[in-house]
């Protein structure tokens, strides 16, 4: 084989693979999470616009107790979640499949908080059309952003349990923890603007 040979099979080799090249499944991944956003953007945008025009918005929070337990709850299980992908990537798959299952569990708990000051509001009176303190758009609008967020939330979860047991049987790898950690952080980082717009603008004075 001459010098040129190795040289023309060298470079073709280089050129096959893009030094910018994403794996399918990650691209998607970040598709999803860009229209994602835009539909988080649009809601809070939209609430931002009814909040300002409306006069007698209510300001029903008289704490901020539940909401920073949660938001603690949620921020840890991303430091789980990328130390699950760590271990992952260093081939311990025990430690990939304890960190994974453990920020499952701080999920639901974050989704049992939650629920717990869903039940407590709408013992208060608050549904999606009224509320006791004023205008009933409140309420529509809450559990329109929260209940988008517990969704998605919800649905992590689940992803996380079913991608932690395929990862365990040796169908899922490291690449397919790290895709989900992207949607996992994703999550996190929409509530850390639903915290200040939705709660902390709307704590009693």
């Amino acid at each position: 084989m001459s010098q040129a040979d190795v040289t023309m099979g060298a470079h073709s080799g280089v050129m096959g693979r893009p030094a910018f090249s994403v794996p399918a499944k990650k691209m998607a991944m970040w598709l999803f999470i860009i229209a994602d956003t835009a539909t988080f953007a649009a809601c809070l945008v939209a609430y931002g616009f009814i909040r300002n025009a409306t006069p007698n918005w209510p300001r029903p929070f008289h704490s901020i107790t539940n909401v920073a337990l949660m938001t603690f709850v949620l921020v840890t299980s991303s430091l789980t979640m990328l130390m699950g992908v760590r271990a992952a990537r260093a081939g311990d798959k025990s430690g990939a499949l304890r960190w994974t299952f453990v920020t499952a569990a701080a999920g639901i708990i974050f989704a049992l908080l939650h629920i717990r000051e869903w039940l407590g509001l709408i013992g208060e009176g608050m549904t999606l059309f009224k509320n006791p303190w004023g205008t009933g758009l409140f309420g529509a609008s809450f559990f329109s952003i929260t209940g988008l967020h517990l969704t998605h939330l919800t649905g992590g979860v689940i992803a996380l349990i079913a991608v932690g047991i395929r990862y365990k049987g040796g169908r899922y790898n490291a690449d397919d923890l790290e895709i989900l950690g992207l949607y996992w952080h994703f999550v996190d980082m929409v509530w850390m603007f639903v915290v200040p717009l939705v709660y902390l603008l709307n704590l009693a004075h």
